[in-house]
Formats: structure tokens, sequence, C-alpha cells
């Protein structure tokens, strides 16, 4: 599992969320906790939205 926006390998991080892209609902958003606090821009590899 990897951060959508840093690239980041999540497998021993602890703190990171995920959640279904907001404009499709089908694909999962996995982002870390660094791109989080920076708002770091994400997009779903599905359907293209770009997110904060």
């Amino acid at each position: 599992m990897k951060c959508v926006s840093c690239h980041i390998n999540l497998v021993s991080e602890d703190k990171f969320t995920k959640f279904p892209c907001p404009s499709c609902m089908e694909e999962e958003v996995v982002r870390c906790i660094k791109c989080r606090r920076r708002n770091s821009e994400y997009a779903c590899t599905k359907c293209g939205f770009k997110g904060p």
C-alpha cells in the first residue's frame, strides 16, 4: 500500500488514512500523515478527481 501523493510505502506506517474517492466512490485513496498535514494534492487513479 502506497500514499497516492508521495508514493511512500505505508506497510510499516501506522498513521495513514484511506477512504473512497469522493467523486466515483470506487477507488480507494490512501494518504500518509505527512501529505495530509501538508494538504498535498492527490488524484484518483480511476476517474482523475483531484483533491487537497
